[in-house]
């Protein structure tokens, strides 16, 4: 998964395999860092309903 730098340790402590990405799809959930990387996020999203 991916997130804000600021909860990366965080998200990792909890057992999450973040990298530093715009967007990250692991079956079921996308994830992205921040609003900037919203046209990324739009694009995979309307990829992965397409499946």
């Amino acid at each position: 998964m991916t997130s804000v730098q600021a909860i990366s340790k965080d998200l990792k402590n909890a057992g999450a395999n973040w990298v530093d990405e715009k967007v990250v799809t692991d079956g079921n959930l996308t994830t992205s860092r921040t609003p900037d990387d919203l046209p990324a996020f739009s694009e995979r999203i309307v990829q992965e309903f397409a499946k």
